[in-house]
């Protein structure tokens, strides 16, 4: 152990850009969030952030995906400095129970739309992908963009009638539009915010910019050999190794009507205080998943956080001040990620321009 790595355990660490290449395009309002020149849409339409996870794809770097932090010695990896000392990174229970953060956070920008896909929930990924983490996710859309005068929305859940039957007839036709008129098609806007459990089949629509927060493995199941743009799966990302029938396996077949399904997985935030200079929400808490938790923080003046005896991950969505801690006073402006240690005790949050600060938990 190396005892002078410690000491950045006592002060907040912000991330370098940690974009991630997939299957699909988008990114530029990732940029436009960022104050990046230019915004563009490429192969990198996600930021993953504070990310201990190495992304899954062919002929990628081995460590892609995985957080670096700026520190007075250089670049670190977070996984390292985390690995040195857990309970002091992450807090007793939570490096106890998980020896890892056991949350993933992104930031994703949808250009076109997502493959159909599917994540594992925990009794699958431990029996057939011998994980302890699924992949049960959540969305908060922060923007929305028109591309090609097709409003934002999300697929979600099967719709009355279908079955695993009907699913794989599907399937093996490669049926695309048959598929999407399977699961519910849903127009959103920002502010809305959704779970999305394991098993769920799902996909993200064009012009989508949102905060995923997940569990911390990047398994996903798709029933679509080639994506929209044209660019063809491999096998591997279509059934992570286990064959095309395990990969049925791997959604839930329960259907619904459109207003279950709403009931069922949209999220309304709710107020956990406020006062004239703030109000902080809670977006996806214990009511909802013990895999993870969301809050907001809208700021313009004074607000503290005590600790609760575990890290948290403070993303600055808008606006610009300071935090302060252990009697330093340090600076975040919008597109900052900052990982805060179980070691510190308060901080106090002050803006000097109005912020919107999004509040990352990992598993309660």
């Amino acid at each position: 152990m190396d005892n002078d790595l410690q000491k950045y355990a006592q002060i907040p660490l912000k991330q370098i850009s940690n974009r991630v290449w997939r299957t699909y395009s988008g990114g530029a309002l990732i940029d436009k969030w960022k104050k990046d020149s230019p915004e563009v849409d490429n192969s990198f339409p996600e930021e993953w952030i504070m990310s201990t996870v190495t992304a899954r794809g062919k002929n990628r770097p081995e460590d892609e995906g995985l957080s670096k932090v700026e520190t007075k010695d250089g670049l670190m990896p977070l996984k390292d400095l985390i690995e040195n000392n857990k309970e002091l990174f992450l807090g007793k229970k939570v490096a106890e129970k998980f020896g890892s953060t056991g949350v993933l956070i992104k930031m994703l920008d949808s250009q076109e739309r997502l493959t159909i896909q599917v994540h594992p929930n925990k009794t699958y990924a431990k029996d057939i992908l011998n994980s302890s983490f699924g992949k049960t996710e959540s969305w908060y859309v922060l923007n929305t963009r028109e591309i090609d005068g097709e409003k934002s929305v999300v697929y979600m859940g099967f719709k009355k009638g279908v079955t695993r039957e009907k699913w794989e007839e599907l399937f093996v036709n490669q049926d695309i539009e048959g598929m999407l008129n399977s699961l519910h098609k849903i127009e959103v806007k920002p502010g809305d915010a959704f779970m999305i459990y394991g098993g769920v089949p799902h996909a993200i629509g064009s012009g989508c910019f949102l905060m995923e927060v997940q569990e911390p493995t990047d398994y996903t199941m798709r029933v679509e050999k080639v994506t929209p743009a044209g660019l063809e799966i491999s096998q591997e990302l279509i059934h992570q190794g286990v064959g095309e029938q395990k990969m049925l396996d791997c959604f839930h077949y329960d259907n619904y009507t459109l207003e279950e399904a709403m009931d069922k997985w949209k999220v309304k935030p709710k107020t956990l205080d406020s006062s004239d200079n703030h109000t902080h929400n809670t977006i996806f808490n214990k009511t909802h998943t013990d895999c993870f938790g969301l809050s907001e923080l809208y700021l313009d003046g004074e607000y503290s956080i005590p600790s609760n005896g575990g890290f948290y991950v403070v993303v600055a969505y808008q606006g610009e001040g300071t935090l302060q801690c252990n009697g330093e006073e340090y600076p975040y402006k919008q597109g900052d990620e900052i990982f805060i240690s179980a070691a510190i005790e308060n901080v106090t949050f002050k803006s000097t321009v109005s912020s919107k600060l999004l509040l990352c938990y990992p598993p309660s």
